[in-house]
């Protein structure tokens, strides 16, 4: 056994394809583009999802799929709940005693009359009320 032996394994290469180089070569005259048409021009480029001046499969399906980043707060009507006006002071723990607050919440805003009286009582910069 040689240890020159360094030929590529039978079947593995191949002849480069030489279009536009003559009848006999079987590839001349349109050099394997078929006939005229947009892709046998030179310079020819398909945009991404072009479909042959039919309309785009991404342009016939309606837009979905927007969620905003944005959290609401979760709301508190005093009047329903006026056991929430009743606390001495207001934070989310003594919210969680007299109201259950449904979901994961990570801030409060107080609404309805008499809301934005209760500024004083707030302890908790997560909580917020009505008004200025």
């Amino acid at each position: 056994m040689s240890l020159h032996n360094l030929t590529n394994a039978q079947g593995s290469t191949s002849k480069r394809k030489r279009v536009g180089r003559g009848q006999g070569s079987g590839m001349g005259k349109t050099a394997t583009r078929g006939h005229k048409g947009q892709k046998a021009r030179t310079g020819y480029k398909e945009k991404r999802g072009f479909e042959g001046g039919q309309q785009p499969i991404q342009r016939r399906l309606p837009k979905v799929g927007f969620r905003s980043h944005i959290t609401k707060p979760y709301v508190i009507n005093i009047e329903r709940v006026p056991a929430v006006a009743e606390l001495e002071e207001i934070t989310l723990e003594t919210i969680a005693t007299v109201h259950t607050i449904k979901g994961k919440h990570e801030r409060v805003k107080l609404i309805g009359k008499g809301a934005k009286d209760l500024a004083a009582k707030i302890k908790d910069e997560r909580i917020t009320t009505s008004g200025k």
